[in-house]
């Protein structure tokens, strides 16, 4: 009965009141799920031609760059026209924020995001494009049989979400059947009470930073708590790079799926992987690139930056926005039936690379491989203080072999090709950044304009 509140009545007011059209988005995007790939493209296509129309119309940033490229609105035919619009960065949108705003928009909310360097942006995001980030996450839950109501508790570190902690929120989440734990702390005290909570919330789902839901499935198998059967249905995790060992942890010892997605506030949701596998693009909502270091575009399995257009940003657009991110598009289809094409790889942050002493922009995964292989690591920090001089903090277990450092530095220097420095430390624990989200590699050496080496973990 709560579910069926939460779905028809509390969900639905919250979101009215919120000034939201979160419904009649996701009632699109399902049926967009429904179109064929032909169809699909032409929804995006009429898509395209009416944000741009409008951005023509209405936002003085996009009617700049029309008309210094001799653009009509009637020129606009589909997603390829794109490529007249020059790749915006974060310095763009600190530099046009008035010209990014429509003439004509609606309430606009402002946030902020520093990520792990550089100044912080400060930037603008229109009702319509928050709406379409819930929508898009409960159509994603649909796909695996699962929605608002469904008890859920998100292992979080969001300063926004971590901030309202009062009676409204608390009220708020109990409609919704949700419970908001920090991820912020990592210690076993917290840990075992965390522990506490899920065994007693029963929760049907989880949202989760990789890293933080993989430390507390660490924690549980220590102590012995056998959590396979609390009934949770999907793990839904986000915003770090899902590696290979930390899925495996999970599934275990939680005795279900762990579905990732792709996105951030301020490039929007990207995508999203559906109970077959698949990392679908949000492509009825978003229109994705994958350039080279020069700005071209990469062809199918590729590896290169991730640009994105939000199709529901129009009162703020954001236009070809360089993530930052490193990423390739697939040519193949999913078996589930679904037309939204897919991401072949997830690479990582472009500034999380690993640099060769021979000027090689190597994707981390490269050095993250071997230490998989390495028994006993739990969990790790790579950090590059020079081409050639790595710091690497572990956290070990007891099946931590004597010869591991050795394996690690003979893999490395093979990847490398050439002798390394390399100083190992061992920790009881490695902490967060202040975001929550935790960071595997830090490098030190700029990678300048050099174009980066393929290759790199599924996310």
């Amino acid at each position: 009965m709560h579910r069926w509140l939460a779905w028809n009545v509390f969900f639905p007011l919250q979101e009215w009141l919120k000034g939201h059209p979160t419904l009649r988005i996701l009632k699109e995007m399902e049926a967009a799920d429904l179109l064929t790939a032909d169809q699909l493209e032409r929804l995006r296509e009429r898509k395209v031609r009416d944000f741009l129309q409008y951005g023509y119309a209405h936002v003085p940033y996009v009617r700049n760059i029309m008309r210094d490229g001799g653009l009509n609105p009637s020129d606009i035919r589909g997603p390829a026209d794109l490529a007249h619009f020059p790749l915006m960065r974060k310095a763009d949108v600190r530099q046009h924020r008035d010209q990014l705003r429509s003439d004509i928009a609606g309430k606009i909310s402002t946030y902020s995001t520093g990520g792990s360097t550089g100044e912080p942006l400060i930037y603008d995001l229109p009702m319509e494009r928050l709406a379409s980030w819930l929508a898009c996450r409960q159509r994603v839950m649909r796909w695996w049989g699962l929605s608002v109501g469904d008890k859920e508790i998100a292992l979080w570190g969001s300063p926004v979400e971590l901030t309202k902690q009062d009676r409204v929120r608390t009220v708020r989440d109990w409609l919704l059947a949700t419970r908001l734990l920090s991820a912020f702390e990592t210690n076993d005290e917290l840990m075992a009470e965390y522990l506490d909570i899920l065994t007693n919330y029963r929760c049907r789902t989880m949202y989760a930073y990789p890293s933080s839901i993989y430390r507390l499935c660490l924690y549980a198998r220590k102590q012995g708590r056998n959590l396979r059967k609390l009934g949770i249905k999907t793990v839904f995790v986000t915003s770090e790079v899902l590696f290979p060992y930390q899925r495996e942890v999970i599934t275990e010892t939680l005795n279900c799926p762990v579905a990732n997605g792709y996105g951030g506030r301020d490039s929007g949701f990207i995508s999203h992987e559906c109970p077959q596998g698949g990392m679908h693009l949000m492509a009825d909502a978003t229109i994705v690139e994958i350039v080279d270091s020069a700005g071209r575009p990469a062809p199918f399995g590729e590896s290169g930056e991730i640009v994105v257009t939000d199709l529901y940003s129009r009162e703020v657009p954001f236009i070809r926005y360089a993530t930052g991110d490193m990423g390739a598009l697939s040519s193949r289809r999913c078996s589930c039936g679904l037309p939204l094409p897919l991401l072949e790889s997830l690479d990582g942050r472009a500034n999380d690379c690993i640099v060769a002493p021979d000027g090689r922009v190597m994707h981390a995964q490269g050095l993250i491989g071997i230490l998989e292989k390495i028994s006993g690591v739990e969990q790790f920090r790579i950090h590059q203080k020079q081409t050639d001089e790595f710091h690497v903090q572990i956290v070990r277990n007891e099946n931590y072999a004597a010869d591991s450092e050795d394996r690690i530095r003979e893999g490395w220097t093979k990847r490398l090709r050439v002798p390394l420095q390399l100083k190992f430390e061992y920790v009881a624990s490695l902490p967060v950044e202040r975001s929550g989200k935790f960071r595997h590699v830090i490098s030190d050496v700029a990678t300048g304009q050099i174009s980066p080496e393929g290759g790199g973990p599924r996310r």
